[in-house]
């Protein structure tokens, strides 16, 4: 684990950012890409084969679809670490929104973010752990749901009294998962049945509809998410202008690896006409090498996984937060740091509550589709960022540029547009629902502004006055 003694919170000259964020700066390289890595694989990688399968119903339009989705997301990746080195502040896309657009989109990012997206992403994770707990202990549906709050409130409880704590879980459980994972798929091919697995049958390219395929990317973008999450800590991160490029590629290039291997391996062992309306593929993959003690087996690396992503998610999120109330576009006490543990604790405490809260009635799959639908807008933003602030402020020394510009931000874009118009025509009223919630930010925007304004908490263009 690579978690020095605090350096100080002093930023690159070229960061216009306002203020000096006041987290310490104590993650290295190693504990960036497990934040990424460990954020990244939680829950989709085990619960979203089966979903795909049902979409699409072909073995080649599965394997395009982690393919394509692995494209994406790297293409994400390799877009915003230039706006992560040029920008190394806590808070990450919104402080991208904020500095390429001006204050309202970033508030609606934070918005989003607060009602639907973070709440959403930590209720997903932990029903999942608590799902795979019913492996070794029966539990009821009202359990499950208890299980996945107490689950939120230890990790939320342990990242408020110690980052260097929350990172070592992070650091352990992301090792412990990528190498579970790639045993599993190396057992699968050694000693899996060839003969009643997907690949014993001609290939089909074609998925049942196209359509399906888009709804299918959703879901496929659901398992990569994450691979942005680390931008949210920035102002935490050490060295940051070489360390931010460096983990948030080589993360996000090993989680695409490590998911086409994985469904690769599941495919070699599962037909792929069983797969649908089994959400637990990982464990009836492992149920057909070894039985019983096979699944019981994968459940608990699952928990692990899920466990591991669900810390990562709570050190993230709340980063969010405190730098919308360090602006000014938040409640004030939510930017407060504790005086003895050094972390945001109101922002972490916050989201736990919201999380638990979305536990309490919503399934992994409502919480799943509103967590991408809400976020893959404010994505497509901070990439078009890019554009935007070569273009308004070129004098700004960039320490890393975005490999393969402008192709590479543009097809990002286009999938990104594709998969929700996609998105919009076949899952009309969960899409329009979504982007509901974004527009009613405009208006709460602007009442906030006003009380702002009479109550002297701020300057007119949403950003915090520093003393």
């Amino acid at each position: 684990m690579d978690i020095q003694a605090p350096r100080g919170a002093a930023l690159p000259d070229n960061d216009p950012g306002p203020g000096t964020d006041r987290l310490q700066r104590q993650l290295g390289l190693w504990s960036a890409v497990a934040v990424l890595v460990g954020s990244t694989i939680g829950s989709g990688i085990f619960r979203v084969p089966s979903t795909i399968a049902a979409q699409v119903g072909t073995v080649g339009a599965m394997a395009m679809l982690w393919i394509v989705g692995g494209m994406i997301a790297l293409f994400g990746a390799l877009t915003l670490a230039e706006l992560a080195a040029l920008f190394p502040r806590s808070g990450g896309i919104y402080v991208f929104l904020r500095e390429a657009y001006g204050p309202l989109p970033a508030f609606l990012f934070g918005w989003t973010e607060l009602l639907v997206i973070r709440p959403s992403a930590l209720g997903g994770i932990a029903m999942l752990f608590a799902e795979y707990l019913r492996t070794f202990v029966p539990l009821g549906d009202g359990q499950v749901r208890v299980v996945a709050m107490a689950a939120i409130l230890t990790l939320a409880t342990a990242n408020i009294v110690s980052l260097r704590f929350g990172a070592l879980v992070q650091n352990a459980s992301t090792a412990a998962k990528a190498l579970t994972l790639v045993g599993l798929a190396v057992t699968a091919f050694v000693l899996g049945d060839y003969a009643g697995g997907s690949f014993a049958q001609p290939v089909l390219w074609s998925p049942t509809t196209w359509g399906g395929f888009g709804i299918a990317l959703v879901a496929v973008m659901w398992a990569y998410d994450g691979w942005a999450d680390l931008t949210f800590m920035a102002g935490e991160v050490r060295d940051p202008d070489r360390t931010l490029p460096r983990a948030l590629l080589g993360g996000t290039a090993a989680v695409v690896i490590i998911y086409l291997v994985v469904n690769a391996a599941y495919l070699y062992v599962l037909p792929s006409a069983e797969m649908p309306g089994k959400p637990l593929v990982a464990a009836d993959a492992a149920r057909s090498i070894f039985g019983q003690v096979g699944a019981s087996v994968v459940a608990a690396m699952v928990m692990l996984s899920a466990f591991g992503a669900l810390n990562g998610s709570t050190m993230t999120g709340p980063r969010i937060f405190y730098a919308m109330a360090e602006d000014g576009l938040f409640f004030r006490p939510i930017a407060a740091v504790h005086p003895r543990f050094r972390t945001p604790f109101a922002a972490i405490a916050l989201a736990a509550a919201l999380g638990i809260g979305y536990v309490s009635f919503r399934s992994f799959e409502q919480l799943a589709d509103a967590f991408i639908l809400g976020i893959w807008p404010f994505y497509a933003a901070a990439v078009l960022a890019v554009f935007t602030l070569r273009r308004k402020r070129p004098e700004l020394e960039r320490p890393y540029r975005t490999w393969g510009y402008p192709f590479v931000p543009i097809v990002f874009l286009i999938a990104s547009v594709a998969m929700l118009l996609n998105a919009a025509f076949r899952e009309t009223g969960q899409t329009l629902f979504g982007f509901a919630i974004i527009l009613l930010g405009i208006p709460v925007f602007y009442v906030w502004q006003g009380i702002r304004k009479r109550g002297s908490h701020g300057d007119a263009d949403g950003r915090r006055k520093d003393p």
